[in-house]
């Protein structure tokens, strides 16, 4: 169990940050092909993906959350939360560990009650 969770761990302390240094190299994000008309600098994405990688550490870290149920996405420091969780209190205690992050503007809050 303790293999696995350092497993969990590792994925998803690393993937955000590697992945994305690898596929966008010092390149900016463009993401209008999504519709969206913006550009996102470097530096930007590179934040974005830290404060990800900190909230999803964060929420790994708490034992009353499941990290695997639970998706963090970050965009120009807005952090959106989606998945599932048990109950209503993993919903405000996710939040709550989002929040407390450096970085975080925001938290748009979509989990959802198994």
């Amino acid at each position: 169990m303790k293999t696995m969770k350092t497993a969990i761990w590792f994925i998803a302390l690393f993937l955000p940050l590697g992945t994305g240094a690898l596929l966008s190299g010092c390149a900016s994000q463009d993401h209008r092909e999504h519709g969206g008309g913006y550009h996102e600098s470097t530096g930007a994405y590179v934040d974005d993906a830290t404060i990800t990688t900190k909230v999803k550490s964060a929420i790994l870290g708490d034992p009353d959350l499941h990290v695997t149920q639970i998706n963090v996405e970050t965009y120009e420091g807005v952090v959106q939360l989606s998945g599932f969780v048990d109950n209503h209190s993993q919903i405000k205690q996710a939040e709550t560990d989002a929040r407390k992050i450096d970085g975080v503007k925001s938290v748009k809050n979509d989990l959802r009650v198994r």
